[in-house]
């Protein structure tokens, strides 16, 4: 990482490697070539504009979950007829959104919505197509935060309600059954779940096609995860691997297409958090490295217990090498980026980078303290 660019950037803020998201976006493409795989970018992991304009401009569709992202996506040049929109809390309001931008499906997430989207699709004198969200009951093996296709989770129609919400669809005068739709989890670095899922896939296919419902499309979520601990050696996903284990196990007819929605494979690698050393504190029994950006700018190791590879970028090529823990500024206990580093021996005034911040980095930062926001750099 050449430090040279970030000179007058005011720390912290986030860097974005351009070439590394048009070589994964290239990935994508040549992996889906003449497919019935179709893929939404999911706006939720990182909706910086510029970002989203360079995704959109490839063909992606979106995956978003909630009315500002719609607008967003629309903004930056996305086709609302390949604008997904899920959630287990759309208000009305930003069903009214998504159904006045004419966007390409509704998720449904649960019996009661059935009615709610089709009294307000009615009164807009729109016919929005659907696709219900079902609740598989398949274990991810990721973090129970991120875990989304049990069914203790929150999210999804439970397998034994699976007709009666076909039904209620088919029963509207505004609404069109255009498929289902599955999401079970994120970060998920195995093949298994996602082969499971096609087998309930199929399942449901079967069962629903005895009782006459015919489907366009089969949504299987997002979830593919990546190397955080060797983004170098791993910068781009094996999405030859994953869309293999989805087309070869899933059952499609011949006019029929399979959607997913990867956010974090697409963005998370492209970005880091650049900081700056405020003051290196040595303590009785260890070191801390203390850096301008705290929890409020990248969460996800407060919040998971997720851990990020940290670099010191500024340091040579001899620097001797020591162990510290790296923290921010917040007054929290949690604060802290990794514990034992080894890292080579740091001064103040010099950054540090912690990499693989592409996603649910900036999507999910905050003024916690009255922080600022984070600028970013895209190069």
């Amino acid at each position: 990482m050449d430090i040279k660019i970030f000179e007058g950037e005011k720390t912290p803020f986030y860097y974005y490697d351009r070439e590394l998201l048009e070589r994964t976006l290239d990935s994508i493409e040549a992996c889906t070539a003449g497919t019935p795989m179709k893929v939404h970018y999911a706006i939720k992991a990182n909706a910086t504009p510029e970002l989203l304009r360079i995704i959109s401009a490839r063909g992606l569709g979106a995956d978003c979950v909630s009315g500002n992202e719609i607008d967003l996506a629309v903004e930056c040049g996305f086709d609302p007829s390949k604008i997904y929109y899920a959630g287990v809390g759309k208000t009305d309001e930003e069903i009214v959104t998504g159904l006045r931008h004419g966007i390409g499906c509704f998720n449904i997430e649960s019996i009661e919505e059935i009615d709610i989207l089709s009294q307000l699709a009615s009164k807009e004198g729109k016919k929005a197509t659907v696709a219900l969200r079902i609740n598989p009951n398949i274990d991810a093996h990721t973090h129970e935060y991120i875990t989304t296709g049990l069914k203790e989770n929150k999210f999804g129609i439970d397998l034994s309600l699976v007709e009666e919400a076909v039904r209620k669809v088919k029963e509207s005068d505004s609404l069109d059954l255009g498929g289902l739709h599955f999401h079970i989890g994120s970060q998920i670095t195995i093949s298994e779940p996602f082969r499971i899922l096609c087998e309930r896939i199929n399942e449901l296919k079967t069962k629903l096609r005895l009782n006459g419902t015919e489907l366009r499309f089969f949504n299987v979520g997002g979830g593919l995860g990546i190397d955080y601990d060797h983004p170098d050696e791993n910068p781009i996903p094996d999405f030859r691997a994953y869309f293999d284990t989805i087309l070869s196990n899933i059952d499609l007819d011949e006019n029929q297409e399979v959607h997913c929605e990867l956010g974090r494979a697409i963005v998370g690698q492209c970005g880091s958090l650049i900081s700056k050393v405020v003051l290196v504190k040595k303590g009785l029994e260890k070191s801390f490295i203390i850096v301008d950006a705290g929890m409020s700018d990248l969460i996800r190791p407060a919040l998971y217990g997720a851990h990020h590879k940290i670099e010191n970028i500024s340091a040579g090529p001899d620097t001797p090498i020591k162990t510290y823990d790296v923290v921010g500024p917040i007054c929290e206990s949690s604060d802290v980026f990794g514990k034992d580093e080894l890292l080579p021996e740091t001064k103040r005034g010099e950054l540090v980078a912690f990499r693989s911040a592409g996603a649910y980095g900036s999507a999910m930062a905050s003024r916690y303290n009255m922080r600022d926001i984070p600028g970013y750099l895209i190069k």
